[in-house]
């Protein structure tokens, strides 16, 4: 499969990576920008899905606006062969919003970062006690978050 893009699908990425209109009709008002009919963009969307090259086309919430302003990237120490398990059950969770697996480092012994949000200091810790008690993983740090600095959708093309 390449994962190179011809100048039509540069044109949808340019497009889709700002984000979809607020419309009742987005992806019309989106292939309208880009000169192609609505069903040419939502095919070639399904290919990209079925192609692997995007999992899905969805909304970056704002937690902090949404209420859920409280929130902290938790690091956990799971074993080897407990990961996609742990992973798995962490990431049904629904305060959490992330979770990835990342290689053990020297001087850092976690490996499973979660990002958990809440309303409130209480439901954040009681989130994160009953992840810690439901995996038995009892080896972990909560990094709360203390002022978010960036919020955007990445930019993979750069018009010119």
């Amino acid at each position: 499969m390449s994962m190179m893009l011809n100048n039509l699908e540069r044109k949808i990425l340019a497009a889709v990576q700002s984000g979809l209109p607020l419309s009742p009709s987005p992806y019309q008002e989106l292939a309208r920008t880009i000169g192609i009919p609505a069903d040419q963009l939502l095919t070639i969307l399904r290919q990209w899905k079925a192609q692997g090259k995007i999992r899905r086309l969805g909304a970056i919430v704002n937690h902090f606006q949404m209420g859920r302003g409280v929130g902290a990237m938790v690091v956990w120490k799971v074993p080897p062969g407990r990961t996609d398990s742990i992973g798995q059950l962490f990431a049904s969770f629904p305060a959490v919003s992330h979770a990835y697996l990342r290689p053990l480092a020297e001087q850092w012994p976690y490996t499973l970062y979660t990002m958990v949000h809440a309303c409130g200091d209480g439901e954040l810790e009681e989130t994160i006690e009953t992840m810690s008690r439901q995996s038995g993983i009892r080896e972990f740090r909560a990094l709360k978050t203390v002022r978010e600095l960036k919020k955007v959708p990445p930019v993979y093309i750069v018009e010119d």
